[in-house]
Parts: C-alpha cells; structure tokens; sequence
C-alpha cells in the first residue's frame, strides 16, 4: 500500500500562487499514476491533473490549463502541483491519489466535453489538504 502525505496548502489572494507537494512511500514513481482532485462541499470530488511516472505525460482539466503544472521530482518520490494565477473557484480541498495498478500511466478519460478520472481506479489517498483563494 502507498502512502500519501500532501503539504502546501493555505491561504492565498486571488492571482496568487500555491505549490502542493505530495510525498509517496511505500512505491517509486515510476510504477504509479499520481493524480490530484479537488473537492468542495456538496460536490463530487474533481480530478484536476494526472502524471503517469512510466513516462511522464502529463494531464489537466480544461479549467486549469495554463495554470497548473504538475512535475515530480523522483529523487524525493514527490510530485507537486504548481498552482499559478489562482482563482476564487480554485478554493477546495485538494488530494494526491496514486493508482498502483496500471502500469504508471494515467488512465484518463478524454470527452469532447471533458478530461476526468474515475476515482475507483486510485487505490490511495493523502489526507487531504485545504486551498483557499480570496477575492
């Protein structure tokens, strides 16, 4: 089982930036897809971005393209999330998910009308750390 620890988050003007950084154990990167959602309340939680470690493509939701940024460094066993020119609905809980099952890569859906991940596929969870944007 892998274990996710998510730091880096706190409160930040709106067109600010954040970096969330999520530490794995337990597993190198290069066997994982790491993923991080977002959830506020009394919605669904929301993929936002997905690295596969066997090569690392990268993946975003329309909404945060060219905002965020998702890297690694392999050394550490961390990937971040940048979080650039922040919004007031950037504001939620984000969480780190590993999925150890296929292979390193992302298993992304990819629609005309959107990119997401099924939650089911990510076996681990960090705790889950809050983000919070003021106007």
């Amino acid at each position: 089982q892998v274990q996710l620890v998510e730091s880096g988050g706190g409160l930040v003007q709106s067109g600010g930036s954040l970096r969330l950084s999520c530490v794995a154990s337990g597993s190198t990167l290069d066997d994982l897809a790491i993923a991080w959602f977002r959830q506020v309340p009394g919605k669904e939680r929301e993929g936002v971005s997905c690295l596969s470690g066997k090569d690392g493509s990268t993946y975003y939701i329309d909404s945060v393209k060219g905002r965020f940024t998702i890297s690694r460094d392999n050394a550490k066993n961390t990937v971040f999330l940048q979080m650039n020119s922040l919004e007031v609905e950037d504001t939620a809980v984000y969480y780190c998910a590993a999925d150890g099952f296929s292979l390193g890569h992302c298993r992304t859906v990819i629609t005309q009308e959107k990119t997401f991940w099924f939650l089911a596929d990510f076996d681990s969870w960090g705790q889950g750390i809050q983000v919070t944007v003021s106007s």
